[in-house]
């Protein structure tokens, strides 16, 4: 349990303004608002577009889950900078630094010009915007911190986490009808949303504050190489082979070069990241339940758009759909969790969000065989809600509990948590997925007679299809093999449903390790600068955390 520790003069920290240092909160918030939402809406808008994307490129499946997971590992591998250097430059400067790189960024993506060097290019400027998204969305979290007080932040950043990522919803409706135009748009919609952030952050006067510390770059680099190699592994274990020594040596390797980061931060002077944090039990686990959360909540976007488009033959804008029914439970539980985080502290928010999360996951993974797209939205839904009940009261449990250290510092460690986790899910995740809707699709072609070969050559494309359209992988040619393939389409998106099962039922099981996790948190709540046991705060509405 932390006690109230002021900032040592000689040790570079600033006192943190009570009220704000005279910025407007509401316009502030709107902006961080503003700015984080090009971050969100980035995660699925591409999902939705990819398959236009593909074909107008030409680009390779495995190409294309690259420029999706390319902005997650961007994220993931420099958040823990981007929250330093918050720090270090003062956290409005650097926001605005990440917002201008993440918009240029952008235009650059839907400028990608035809022909040999179109995925090289988008997989670099996508991995540009993560870079953007990495300092932007720290130093957007601390300015929310800063100017609100501590009995105000738990609504603040309720509204923070909730409705930005509610508006992840955008994503795929404004995909859905940007696409029909042209699938560029979707990466140039970014400009107008951040030159309302940048209007809104100058209007707000927003106070600069910063640490007079040295930067850590052997620990950045080491975090960086180390995420990157894991999430490597695990995303090329699809094509490699989980058998393959190339796979493990880079696991492996990340998993080892993570270890070393870990006790060289523990040495150095300045560290990037103050690992001291953990020895609170409470942030611990507030890192464990949102670890195993966004193991399901960023691929969830990913996974759900393209069993629409694939198993259920929806258009981008009816797939859009199928993903708002998940979106809707978000955001009304979000809000929800915010008030139970005030009230009675996160451990009952998180214990209630990852139960009705694992059980809507189950729930959504048994009707996915159904390939009836409206018969999905009670589990969708649910499994939405349990997501929203728990990321706004973790997330914001975890930065209230920076007592003796930045708020740059913890939101830049609970962010890497959550890219990194998200990465690992997209990229373990689509393994899975390829290995056994391939595994399926050979037993179906086979068995209505489609020779071993051509069985084996069609599987291989059916599950690169998950970023693309099926139909346009179906191998080409005529005769008797062709109206075969032809006329195993509905048995293959079958099969693919049941593929996704797989992912889900996953998901659900990563939902169900968080409640396991959330049943350790200690209960206590961070009222005014220190945590106080949920019975010491006497009020209509407070209850003990145990509910």
């Amino acid at each position: 349990m932390h006690t109230d520790t002021p900032p040592d003069p000689g040790s570079g920290a600033v006192n943190r303004p009570s009220a704000g240092g005279g910025a407007n909160q509401t316009l502030a918030l709107a902006a961080m608002l503003f700015a984080v939402s090009m971050t969100f809406i980035d995660q699925t808008i591409v999902a939705i577009a990819a398959p236009s994307i593909t074909d107008e490129l030409g680009l390779s499946s495995s190409g294309m889950q690259w420029v999706v997971n390319a902005y997650l590992l961007a994220l993931a591998a420099f958040f823990a900078l981007g929250g330093r250097l918050s720090d270090i430059l003062g956290h409005r400067r650097v926001m605005l630094i990440g917002t201008l790189v993440f918009v240029v960024s952008s235009v650059l993506c839907g400028c990608v010009p035809k022909g040999e060097f179109a995925q090289t290019w988008l997989i670099i400027f996508r991995a540009t915007q993560g870079l953007g998204a990495a300092l932007m969305f720290p130093a957007a979290l601390a300015v929310v911190v800063a100017v609100f007080p501590v009995e105000r932040r738990g609504r603040a950043l309720a509204l923070f986490f909730g409705l930005s990522g509610a508006l992840t919803a955008v994503g795929p409706l404004l995909g859905g009808w940007l696409t029909a135009w042209t699938w560029r748009a979707i990466f140039w919609v970014n400009v107008p949303i951040a030159v309302i952030a940048l209007v809104l952050a100058a209007m707000a006067h927003i106070p600069e504050t910063r640490r007079r510390e040295k930067l850590d770059v052997p620990g950045a680099v080491l975090v960086a190489v180390g995420m990157g190699l894991s999430v490597l592994g695990f995303q090329q274990a699809s094509s490699w082979g989980w058998s393959s020594v190339a796979t493990w040596a880079c696991i492996v390797g990340g998993l080892v070069v993570l270890a070393v980061f870990c006790r060289y931060e523990l040495r150095v002077a300045e560290p990037l990241i103050k690992l001291s944090v953990f020895r609170d039990r409470a942030f611990t686990v507030d890192m464990l339940v949102l670890f195993f959360a966004m193991l399901a909540f960023v691929p969830v976007f990913f996974f759900a758009s393209v069993y629409a488009q694939v198993s259920l033959s929806a258009s981008p804008n009816q797939a859009a759909l199928y993903l708002l029914y998940f979106f809707i439970g978000f955001g009304i539980a979000s809000q929800w969790g915010g008030r139970i985080l005030d009230r009675r502290g996160a451990r009952p928010a998180m214990k209630l969000g990852t139960a009705l999360g694992a059980v809507g996951f189950a729930l959504w993974a048994y009707k996915l065989t159904d390939l009836e797209m409206h018969d999905q939205w009670p589990y969708a839904a649910l499994a939405g809600a349990g997501i929203g009940l728990l990321l706004a009261p973790a997330s914001t449990d975890a930065v209230n509990r920076s007592i003796g250290a930045s708020y740059g510092e913890v939101t830049g460690i609970t962010q890497t948590v959550r890219n990194y986790a998200a990465a690992i899910g997209i990229a373990v995740f689509g393994t899975i997925l390829t290995h056994v809707t391939t595994d399926r699709v050979v037993e179906t072609l086979t068995s209505k007679g489609v020779p071993a070969g051509a069985a084996n050559d069609a599987a291989r494309s059916v599950a690169e299809a998950v970023t693309g359209n099926p139909d346009a992988q179906e191998p080409t040619g005529g005769g008797r093999v062709a109206t075969l393939m032809r006329d195993s389409m509905d048995a293959v998106r079958l099969d693919f449903a049941e593929a996704n099962q797989w992912v889900f039922y996953g998901m659900a099981i990563a939902l169900g390790i968080a409640y396991l996790c959330a049943h350790r948190h200690p209960g206590t709540r961070v009222t005014g600068d220190s945590p106080t046991e949920p019975s010491a705060q006497p009020g209509p509405g407070r209850r003990g955390a145990d509910g």
